[in-house]
């Protein structure tokens, strides 16, 4: 009997080990191992964006900061063409500055700010809840910003290795020249290799 429960300890412990083998695996090393839902709902496989230059933007639309929009806006329009995506994730989490469902966030920031570039569906940025996706970058250390997401348009700029490159605070506009010439540093470093 003694040797059967040894026998049973034994295989449970290797059970463990290799599902905590598996779970290490599957801990994201970089951007591209995520997948996200767009404003419409559907899967987004942010692999997709290999070899881009990415800027993640928390927002929301009842805030100081949202005609950050329009600066972003701008942003896209004249750095699509090299290989720029911008991606806002719509949260509520400061002030309660983001109390619109999905198609009423898309409305808003198509009619008020023209927004063309794509957005994802509302959800937590900060806290216990907060999305996997920003989970990770905010776990990420880079420019001497790190912890936790304090405010909306915060910004995450990504290489085309899908490593966090730099981060913004809310303070920094679209248009700052430190923000530019971060992105204009990945778009040499592109073209040299």
């Amino acid at each position: 009997m003694k040797s059967h429960r040894f026998c049973w300890q034994g295989l449970l412990g290797s059970i463990v080990l290799l599902m905590s083998a598996a779970t290490a695996e599957a801990k994201p090393k970089s951007f591209y191992d995520f997948k996200v839902n767009s404003i419409e709902g559907q899967v987004v496989d942010l692999s997709q964006m290999k070899g881009k230059t990415v800027l993640v933007v928390n927002t929301a639309s009842r805030c100081g900061y949202t005609p950050q929009y329009q600066g972003l806006q701008k942003l896209y329009s004249k750095y699509q063409n090299k290989g720029l995506v911008i991606l806002g994730f719509p949260s509520n989490d400061f002030g309660g500055q983001e109390p619109g469902k999905n198609q009423e966030i898309k409305r808003f920031c198509a009619l008020n700010y023209g927004v063309q570039f794509p957005m994802f569906e509302k959800g937590p940025v900060s806290g216990a809840n907060a999305q996997a996706l920003f989970r990770w970058l905010t776990s990420q250390r880079a420019s001497g910003v790190e912890g936790e997401v304090l405010w909306n348009f915060e910004k995450f700029l990504i290489n085309s290795d899908g490593k966090l490159e730099k981060r913004f605070r809310s303070e920094v506009a679209p248009e700052d020249s430190g923000l530019l010439s971060a992105i204009e540093i990945q778009f040499s470093k592109k073209s040299n290799h």
